[in-house]
């Protein structure tokens, strides 16, 4: 298998590539507002982030009620904390695969950070997408309180909070590893060096990134309601809007924006090697 470029050499020379990255995003692009392809993708992230949040927040409250003993409800019933978790992994796998030749199936504001910081979209981009996600977040979580007017406000709204027994320091870390695990497979799955070198194994990118949601949710719904999507969080807080939604509202935006910030310098500068490279390009051009 042909190996990616190495420093080194007499002048800090570098091999042959067997794959193409992508040039850095500028941080800001002005030709790329004149396009409808940039608000398309915009459209895209809103539509997108509304669904998830309706389909997902409307399984959360449905479980809700059908466990509510006081009406009649069972215990063992409902789809459980594993149907939960499958409701948002399977949405993020079809919204990714739907949408990532259009955005690039964000989704997210954390992965929309962590691929900014990686230079995979303008500063532009990522500013508009986060905000087209947070409304459509608010959008999606306010279609589930018309239709489930009778048991949104009663079973929380789907709002994220800290469960009771667990500190703010466990939170936060369970949001910031949960928020690692989802962007750094977002990158893998990306990678344009896996495309290359493992083109015999066939890499259907939206179900990786579909089955850490999934298993990420397993984790840490027990211990925050799983947040690791801040206009996720911050959607069902505004629609729900009670205070106690707001109380620990702060960790769904700190604890993902720091493990979407480790990903990428974990992804692109420790195992795709970007410093040691960017140094020896530096010592080639020195010599020369």
């Amino acid at each position: 298998m042909a190996k990616d470029m190495e420093a080194g050499g007499g002048h800090g020379s570098f091999g042959a590539k067997d794959y193409q990255d992508p040039p850095p995003a500028p941080l800001v692009d002005a030709e790329e507002l004149g396009k409808w392809s940039f608000y398309r993708a915009i459209i895209a992230e809103f539509i997108a982030t509304l669904l998830f949040l309706y389909i997902t927040v409307l399984t959360v409250i449905g479980y809700k009620s059908q466990v509510d003993t006081t009406k009649g409800g069972d215990q063992c019933g409902g789809v459980g904390i594993l149907g939960i978790a499958w409701a948002f992994g399977g949405m993020i796998f079809v919204l990714v695969y739907c949408t990532a030749g259009i955005s690039g199936g964000h989704i997210n504001p954390a992965v929309t950070f962590g691929l900014f910081l990686a230079r995979k979209v303008s500063l532009v981009r990522a500013v508009l997408y986060m905000v087209a996600q947070c409304l459509g977040a608010v959008c999606g979580c306010g279609l589930v309180k018309q239709f489930q007017k009778a048991y949104y406000t009663k079973y929380g709204g789907g709002a994220n909070g800290l469960s009771d027994g667990y500190s703010t320091g466990t939170g936060l870390a369970a949001e910031i590893i949960g928020t690692f695990v989802l962007v750094y497979t977002v990158f893998s799955a990306t990678d344009p060096k896996r495309s290359a070198r493992d083109s015999h194994v066939p890499v259907l990118a939206p179900l990786p990134i579909g089955f850490a949601v999934f298993m990420v949710h397993l984790a840490t719904i027990p211990i925050t309601g799983t947040g690791i999507n801040p206009a996720r969080s911050f959607g069902a807080a505004v629609m729900y809007g009670k205070q106690e939604a707001w109380d620990d509202q702060w960790i769904f935006w700190v604890g993902p924006f720091v493990g979407a910030a480790i990903a990428a310098f974990y992804h692109q500068y420790i195992l795709r090697a970007g410093a040691a490279k960017a140094l020896g390009s530096f010592r080639s051009s020195s010599v020369i």
